[in-house]
């Protein structure tokens, strides 16, 4: 099932470019395990050495954070947007 991914700006050099990428898999961790594939790179970005996402990087399936729902276990369907947001700090 395909899911439409979002890429933010820093992370665009990744995708040759492209702000959005379609990609399939059945849970928000099958999509990311697949973008990596599909344009390498974003695994180290997003994971850390354990695995788990990183802090920084939020993760928004249909406008929901992942880490409200099943984190990266939540089920994904098709044409669903999942969004990736690093977060942003300032002062």
């Amino acid at each position: 099932m395909a899911v439409t991914v979002r890429i933010p700006t820093q992370l665009r050099t990744l995708s040759g470019g492209a702000s959005e990428v379609p990609i399939d898999g059945s849970t928000v961790a099958e999509v990311l395990k697949a973008l990596d594939v599909t344009h390498p790179g974003f695994g180290e970005r997003l994971f850390d050495d354990s695995g788990e996402l990183r802090r920084f990087v939020n993760v928004f399936l249909a406008e929901e954070d992942i880490r409200f729902l099943q984190g990266v276990d939540t089920p994904v369907v098709d044409g669903q947007t999942l969004s990736i947001v690093p977060a942003v700090a300032g002062g």
